[in-house]
């Protein structure tokens, strides 16, 4: 069976901490509209497992081994084996791999959790897309998306060092945009809130109050989360650059 919708036909994507949660249905969908997948993470076994699924509906998919929480070379090693295992450049960057805190004092975070969540929610999307980014920039087209939060939007009792590095993923997205856009490669954001993921689930009881008050009264679906950064790497969003668009049931407009 091949996918229904070749959208990303002849196009390669990265999709970074994509063998779980949100980053496997990022995958799944730019598969299923056609993109050669690079599924990246640290579990090989479950990386084998998404590529089989993918494979099994009909598109095309590798896996990379990478542990971004490793530093500058974890980052820039991971960029140039996707490109050789997509077996050409890398046309759409997803920068979805991010440490997920649990709402803590801001005088109980440690001097490690601070450096592990600054190297995987900011670092390595900085270095990949500096990598990726100007290789995409010489070829003169290409797409990155980065994953942001509706805390990099919203203040939040304990949760000060998550939301400063979705800030910064929001921030740099801009300025990323500035950067590359009159070279033909477009950064852009998706700012999810609560997701109906397995890793999300452990923070229920502190977002239950939230979701109440939502609009929409609901977390969002991972596919609904996909689906919106299937659409900003596209061609239906050419001349969108720096967006930050918000996938949190209203939270943030309220």
């Amino acid at each position: 069976m091949s996918p229904k919708d070749t959208r990303f036909a002849g196009r390669r994507a990265l999709v970074t901490g994509s063998t779980g949660g949100l980053g496997v249905a990022i995958a799944t969908a730019l598969a299923a509209q056609g993109a050669f997948v690079v599924v990246s993470g640290r579990d090989t076994t479950r990386g084998d497992a998404v590529v089989a699924d993918i494979r099994a509906a009909g598109g095309r998919a590798a896996f990379v081994a990478a542990d971004l929480g490793a530093g500058a070379d974890a980052a820039r090693q991971v960029a140039d084996a996707a490109a050789a295992a997509a077996d050409g450049s890398i046309d759409i960057l997803v920068n979805n791999a991010a440490t997920l805190l649990f709402p803590t004092p801001t005088a109980d975070i440690t001097d490690q959790t601070l450096r592990d969540a600054f190297t995987v929610n900011v670092f390595a999307p900085f270095l990949l897309t500096g990598v990726l980014g100007s290789r995409m920039a010489d070829l003169g087209h290409g797409a990155i998306v980065n994953i942001g939060s509706i805390a990099g939007l919203r203040g939040s009792s304990g949760s000060a060092l998550y939301s400063a590095t979705k800030a910064t993923v929001h921030s740099l997205t801009k300025s990323w945009a500035d950067e590359y856009g009159p070279c033909g490669v477009r950064v852009n954001a998706v700012a999810p809130g609560p997701i109906g993921t397995e890793r999300q689930a452990e923070f229920a009881d502190h977002i239950a109050p939230v979701l109440n008050r939502l609009p929409s009264r609901r977390m969002s679906t991972p596919d609904e989360v996909a689906a919106a950064v299937t659409f900003l790497a596209s061609d239906d969003a050419a001349n969108i650059h720096g967006a930050v668009l918000s996938v949190d049931g209203g939270w943030a407009a309220t």
